[in-house]
């Protein structure tokens, strides 16, 4: 009787799954990293807009709290010197990009001295920020 003969096979690494393990890995990475935007405004409770959208270049963060309080990069500045500490810092980066964080409480006149200080400083590009609204 005649037996048959097995053909060993050496075992090998299969590359399409091991690639597809690194990509994997790679947008984890990528997208936690993203997720990890640096924001340097003093936290506020935000209005909601439903066409929000967060600008990732931003230099400058201006944030006005309901009472009154200035914060400039988390600094707070006294509401009388907010246009000399933009032009300080306008110095250092020419042409920044300046996010303003208002209250969703604070007056509106507030809000419009505040963004004619930040233009008296010789900033044009404000953008204000909102918080994006939830859809069910």
């Amino acid at each position: 009787m005649k037996l048959p003969q097995y053909v060993y096979k050496k075992p090998r690494i299969e590359m399409i799954p091991l690639i597809d393990m690194i990509f994997l890995v790679l947008v984890f990475f990528i997208y936690g990293m993203l997720s990890m935007a640096i924001h340097r405004g003093v936290p506020v409770v935000l209005p909601i807009s439903s066409t929000t959208q967060m600008d990732r270049k931003t230099i400058l963060t201006v944030t006005v709290k309901s009472d009154g309080s200035l914060y400039v990069d988390k600094e707070p500045v006294l509401y009388e010197n907010l246009t000399e500490k933009l032009k300080a810092k306008a110095m250092e980066n020419p042409d920044p990009d300046v996010l303003l964080f208002a209250e969703n409480t604070l007056p509106y006149q507030n809000l419009f001295s505040v963004l004619d200080r930040i233009r008296m400083a010789g900033l044009q590009k404000i953008s204000l920020q909102a918080k994006a609204e939830i859809r069910p």
